[in-house]
C-alpha cells in the first residue's frame, strides 16, 4: 500500500494551532470549543453542513428521563458491544452526554416536545429505556447539524474551507503532527495543493461506507481519516466490526451507491419485519424481537434471504396510519412514496446496508491517536464506546461527548508549533476507475456474511485492483486510493478474527468464542515495506461481566 498519496508539491503554505478535518457534530462541536486556545480551521470536503451527520434519522441517546438512569444506558451499551466495549469509556458517554446534549439545546437544537413541554423520547433497538431524543420527527441530524452550522457561522474566529480534501500529515522528526497537505477542490484544478502548519489535528471525518456497493453513507465517505492516519503510523482498532443497518430501503438489485435509510425508531414505534408471506420472524430470535440489537436483527433477514432465496424482506408499519407517518416520520414517508411505496398502505421492503464503522483510529479517553498531537472523534474514531456492535444512537452522542473532552485535553496541554520535516514516505495512487469493481469485491466477500474463502478471495482480488496506477494525481484517485487501504485494513481484520461476534459474522467460526477472541485487534501500516499490508495485532482483554 501507499504511504503516502501521490501529490504535487503545496503551492500554498498557511499556519493555525489546531485544524478540524470534518464538518459533522463531531467536528463542529470540537472547533466551537476549541476556538478559545487560538485559531481554528475546519477543513471539509463537501459544503459545511454536508457529511453524515445531517443523514441521521432516529437521534441521540442520553438519559433525560427520570425514569432513566446514566447506569441503564450503560448496560444496554455493553450488551450491544458483545463483550468488547470499554466499560470506562462507556461511562464517561453516558454520565457526560445528558450534560451535553442539554448544552446542544442551549446552543439552539430544537429537538421534539411531548404535550407537557418535555423532550419526547422513544426507544430504538437494544434500548431497555425511552431515551432517545429526536427532531423534526425523523430529522435529528439534520436539525443538530443545522444548529452547529449556525452557531460556527457566528463565530469570527473560526474559519472555514469547503471542497477540500485533505491528503496526509505533515510530520515532524520526531513523528509528532506538524500540520496537514490538503487540495481545494475548484474547478478543473488539479494543483490546488497546500500546506496547513498546525499544533494540533483533529480527525472527524467521518466513516467509510463507500466502500461497499450499497450504503446509508453519503458519497464522501471514503475511509479518507482512517487511510490518513495509517499512512501516519497511526493504531486503527477493531475495523472488522461494520455496521450493516438492518432496514435500508430496498430499491432493486441494480441499486447502487447511498440508500434511503428506514429509521430504527420505526420500529422502536411498532413496527415489525415479515417475511414474503407475511409471518413475522423476529420472535424467539432475541429477547427484544424487532427491537434487538442491529447484529442480530441484519443477521435473521440475511438468514431469511438466503432460507428463502428472496433478496429482501418487509417492514409492516402500516398500523400507524396517515397522521402518524406524517407527523413522526415525515422524511421517511417522503423517500418512500419517493420511490414508489405507500408505508401508509404498503409493506416497506428493505434489506441490510453498510451503515457504521464501531471500529476506527484508536484513542484514548481524550481523543489523542497514537501518534501525537492527532486526536480523533465521531465515527472515524475507535473510542472503545462500541465495542463489536454500536448501540443505536449512540453515535451522534459520542461524537459529541468526545468532541468536547478533546477541546477539554487541548486547553490543557496544547502541543508546540512542530517543523514538518522532509517526507521520505512511498508515495501511490490508485486508478479511480477501480471502485466499482473494489465496491462490489467488498460487498461479495466482507460484507454481513463471511468466510475464510470469501476473505481470501476479496484479499487476492483487491490486490490485483490496487496494482492499476492512476495516471495523474486527482480527487477521484485520491479517494480510490483511501479506499483501498481502508478495505486492505478491513479484510486482514476480519480474516485474522475467527468467530463471530457483534456485527463481525464469520460463516466458518459461527459461535463467539471468548476464550480465545475476548480483545481487539490493532492494524498499523508498515513503513518499512511499501508494498506490505496492514499488519493485525491482538490485544487480549477481558470481558465484562455479564457480558461472556
Amino acid at each position: 500500500m501507499p504511504q503516502r498519496l501521490a501529490a504535487p508539491e503545496p503551492g500554498w503554505t498557511d499556519t493555525v494551532d489546531v485544524v478540524v478535518i470534518g464538518s459533522g457534530i463531531a467536528g463542529l462541536t470540537a472547533a466551537l470549543r476549541a476556538r478559545e486556545l487560538g485559531s481554528v480551521l475546519v477543513v471539509t470536503k463537501d459544503v459545511v453542513a454536508s457529511g453524515s451527520t445531517q443523514w441521521a434519522q432516529g437521534g441521540i441517546a442520553a438519559a433525560l428521563s427520570p425514569e432513566d438512569s446514566p447506569e441503564d444506558h450503560l448496560n444496554d451499551t455493553l450488551v450491544a458491544g458483545a463483550g468488547l466495549s470499554d466499560p470506562e469509556a462507556v461511562r464517561v458517554l453516558v454520565t457526560e452526554g445528558p450534560e451535553a446534549v442539554r448544552d446542544l439545546i442551549d446552543l439552539g437544537a430544537v429537538f421534539d416536545t411531548g404535550a407537557g413541554g418535555g423532550l419526547s423520547l422513544t426507544r430504538e433497538g437494544g434500548h431497555h429505556r425511552n431515551r432517545i431524543a429526536h427532531a423534526g420527527g425523523d430529522a435529528t441530524g439534520a436539525e443538530i447539524e443545522r444548529a452547529l452550522v449556525a452557531a460556527v457561522k457566528r463565530a469570527p474566529d473560526i474559519r472555514i474551507i469547503e471542497h477540500a480534501l485533505v491528503l496526509d500529515l505533515l510530520l515532524s522528526d520526531d513523528g509528532a503532527v506538524a500540520g496537514v497537505t490538503l487540495h481545494v477542490m475548484g474547478e478543473g484544478q488539479l494543483d490546488g495543493v497546500g500546506a496547513i502548519r498546525s499544533r494540533a489535528v483533529i480527525l472527524a471525518s467521518g466513516g467509510l461506507g463507500q466502500l461497499y456497493a450499497a450504503t446509508t453513507n453519503p458519497s464522501v465517505s471514503t475511509g479518507d481519516g482512517m487511510a490518513l492516519a495509517l499512512r501516519a503510523g497511526a493504531k486503527v482498532r477493531d475495523l472488522e466490526f461494520i455496521q450493516f443497518h438492518p432496514t435500508v430501503l430496498w430499491l432493486g438489485k441494480g441499486a447502487k451507491g447511498q440508500q434511503p435509510l428506514v429509521s430504527e425508531a420505526v420500529r422502536g414505534e411498532g413496527a415489525f419485519l415479515v417475511d414474503h408471506e407475511g409471518k413475522r420472524f423476529m420472535q424467539g430470535q432475541h429477547e427484544l424481537a424487532d427491537l434487538a440489537p442491529r447484529d442480530v436483527v441484519a443477521k435473521a433477514i440475511m438468514r431469511q434471504m438466503l432460507a428463502s432465496g428472496k433478496d429482501h424482506m418487509f417492514l409492516d408499519a402500516r398500523g400507524f396510519g396517515d397522521e402518524k407517518w406524517r407527523v413522526r416520520f415525515p422524511t421517511i414517508l417522503a423517500s418512500c412514496r419517493s420511490h414508489g411505496i405507500d408505508p401508509v398502505h404498503e409493506l416497506i421492503p428493505v434489506a441490510p446496508a453498510c451503515h457504521y464503522s464501531s471500529g476506527g483510529v484508536w484513542t484514548d479517553l481524550h481523543g489523542q491517536t497514537s501518534v501525537p498531537g492527532l486526536y480523533a472523534c465521531g465515527e472515524v474514531a475507535c473510542t472503545g464506546v462500541h465495542g463489536a456492535n454500536r448501540l443505536a444512537s449512540n453515535s451522534l452522542l459520542e461524537g459529541l461527548v468526545f468532541a468536547r473532552r478533546i477541546a477539554a485535553s487541548l486547553a490543557e496541554h496544547l502541543p508546540v508549533l512542530r517543523e514538518p520535516a522532509p517526507d521520505h514516505r512511498v508515495p501511490g495512487l490508485v486508478a479511480a476507475d477501480v471502485v466499482p469493481d473494489l465496491q462490489r469485491v467488498m460487498t461479495v466477500g466482507a460484507g454481513v456474511i463471511r468466510s475464510a474463502g470469501g476473505l481470501s478471495e476479496a484479499g487476492d482480488r483487491l490486490a490485483k485492483l490496487i496494482e492499476q496506477p492512476a495516471e495523474q494525481p486527482g480527487t477521484p484517485d485520491w479517494e480510490a486510493t483511501n479506499l483501498a487501504t481502508v478495505a486492505s485494513a478491513l479484510i486482514e481484520a476480519a480474516t485474522t478474527r475467527e468467530e463471530s461476534r457483534g456485527s463481525h459474522w464469520r460463516e466458518d467460526h459461527p459461535d463467539r468464542d471468548d476464550e480465545h477472541w475476548s480483545g481487539s485487534l490493532d492494524l498499523t501500516l508498515p513503513a518499512e515495506d511499501d508494498s506490505a499490508r496492514p499488519a493485525a495485532t491482538f490485544v487480549a482483554q477481558a470481558a465484562p461481566e455479564g457480558n461472556k
